[in-house]
């Protein structure tokens, strides 16, 4: 039988958990990233990035954050799963909740993180630009990418 999960958005009592979230999933996914840096980053998401975006959270029966996004200005700019829950669909369900109800339609992704550029070439985006440096100017080369729009 599978778990029920609810999309719901998280309160400002969540944020410690989905910090635990973004550093667990950065930590298996970017691993290109030094430690410090990784600290650094995730002051940034506590202190600012959790309060500049529209976030959504994926939460298990027993009220776990299993996943979240964030999405501002039409892109989305955080969307991290819990290494533990990757594979079961939930990354597809926050980027389709944000694509259709939070009108995101496009999003950055690391350049040397490939299962996420596989994901969301997968998922219906196409790359459109590159930058050499991330948001903080540093030298972790970003992919732009925007959804391809199909004539309905």
């Amino acid at each position: 039988m599978k778990p029920t999960l609810t999309l719901q958005t998280p309160r400002y009592a969540d944020y410690p958990e989905l910090v635990r979230v973004w550093e667990a999933s950065v930590r298996a996914t970017h691993d290109f990233l030094p430690d410090a840096y990784i600290q650094l980053l995730r002051e940034h998401v506590l202190r600012r990035y959790l309060d500049a975006v529209m976030l959504v959270c994926c939460k298990d029966s027993k009220r776990h954050i299993l996943g979240f996004a964030g999405v501002a200005n039409g892109r989305v700019d955080l969307l991290f799963v819990a290494p533990e829950h990757r594979g079961q669909g939930i990354g597809q369900r926050l980027l389709r909740h944000a694509v259709a109800e939070l009108n995101a339609e496009r999003l950055d992704v690391n350049e040397q993180n490939p299962q996420a550029l596989g994901f969301y070439l997968h998922e219906g985006f196409e790359v459109v630009g590159r930058s050499e440096t991330d948001g903080l100017g540093q030298p972790y080369p970003l992919l732009h990418m925007r959804l391809i729009r199909t004539a309905s």
